[in-house]
């Protein structure tokens, strides 16, 4: 079966992101589901993430005539066959071993980018061979500045163009349904782990054969593959110390554009200006941070009309189809991503699941232009919505 079959086997089986994740659900360990699925608190940010998406509503033009919809965009100088990429996850190598590396090959081959997290497990020197030109890498930025540096030059000499900083973590979130699932770092061989990895095969056999997930790109600091270890360097050398300082110092190290990642306020997106980086992007961090943030969605117009053009806004938070995205550009947004979508399409889908997921958002992103009589992105923000 090659590629393309393969892909129609995927559409005629798992037509939208939701069959994708149910798929996902049954493959892999509960832990690992409650890992990339859970919130924080009450987890209510997670529900509304996706429900705000909901109250706008477009009023359609028709008798245009036959066309496609063009959906390539150019961000930072370089031009994506669409404007949506593949979101930071952690730890990602608990949902499915070496999903870093596949959504890397389906960044290069989709020409989407794919950005690295700092506590992703696999390292950045392994994802530049894959990735290509299209690689970001996400900074928690470290109290030492030594071990910054080190991990910028990293990046840079593996290939990396993008630098994403993460501000919206001043502290680690509770994340209490992990918690309650039994997810400890490093996993515990326990009767319980061992009796999801009788029920789940698929998965015990690539973990078997891969290993059980390190963070192999913070290993480097801590001469060690202890994952205990390394977990609590993470915890205690990672994050909490971001200000605008440290941003323009980074800024200054770093050889290309800077973005910085988890901005909800509009004076905070201002101040991403004021201080020279490159793009601001509107994130709650998928509801895992947060509980009683304001969706993403929700802060996009304002920060929106503070920018005013002058750098490009990005979005995540809540992006399960294409006419999401579409929603999120119509109201502003340059460019959107989207992380759990893409990992639950490797845990369903294996190598080639990045890729489908990345199908099913572009294939629903031209169809609803087309519905709404946008032949382009430019035509898509003239368009007509509902107003009650």
């Amino acid at each position: 079966m090659n590629y393309e079959q393969k892909m129609q086997r995927f559409a005629n089986c798992y037509p939208r992101v939701s069959d994708v994740a149910q798929k996902a659900q049954q493959r892999i360990p509960k832990v690992a589901w409650e890992y990339l699925d859970s919130g924080t608190g009450r987890e209510d940010l997670l529900q509304r993430n996706i429900l705000s998406f909901q109250d706008l509503r477009f009023v359609p033009q028709f008798c245009k005539g036959e066309f496609n919809a063009d959906i390539s965009t150019t961000l930072f100088g370089k031009t994506y066959a669409a404007p949506i990429g593949i979101a930071p996850v952690g730890l990602t190598g608990l949902m499915w071993p070496k999903v870093e590396q596949y959504l890397a090959t389906t960044g290069n081959r989709m020409n989407i980018p794919f950005c690295l997290s700092t506590v992703a497990t696999e390292t950045p020197e392994t994802i530049g061979l894959l990735v290509g030109e299209n690689g970001w890498f996400q900074l928690y930025p470290p109290k030492d500045m030594d071990v910054c540096n080190s991990l910028l030059d990293r990046a840079q000499q593996a290939g990396f163009s993008t630098l994403v900083i993460t501000a919206d973590v001043p502290m680690a979130s509770r994340r209490e349904r992990s918690k309650k699932a039994g997810l400890a770092v490093p996993p515990k061989i326990t009767p319980k782990l061992i009796w999801d990895g009788i029920t789940h095969p698929s998965w015990a056999w690539k973990t078997i054969k891969r290993g059980l997930p390190r963070l192999r790109t913070v290993e480097h600091y801590t001469n060690t593959k202890d994952m205990k270890f390394t977990s609590g360097f993470v915890g205690n050398r990672l994050g909490g110390t971001l200000d605008w300082d440290y941003c323009k110092r980074v800024k200054e190290r770093w050889k290309g554009p800077v973005v910085l990642k988890g901005i909800l306020h509009p004076e905070d997106a201002e101040k991403v200006v004021e201080i020279g980086l490159d793009g601001v992007y509107v994130s709650n961090h998928g509801g895992r941070q947060f509980d009683g943030a304001i969706t993403a969605f929700e802060a996009l117009p304002e920060i929106v009309k503070v920018i005013k053009g002058r750098i490009p806004v990005l979005f995540d938070s809540g992006i399960r189809s294409g006419l999401d995205a579409m929603k999120a550009l119509y109201l502003g947004a340059d460019f959107v991503l989207a992380g759990r979508p893409f990992v639950m399409g490797v845990s369903a889908l294996d190598k080639l699941g990045g890729d489908y997921i990345a199908h099913i958002f572009i294939d629903d992103l031209k169809n609803n232009m087309v519905q709404v009589g946008a032949k382009n992105l430019q035509e898509l923000r003239q368009a007509d919505v509902f107003k009650a």
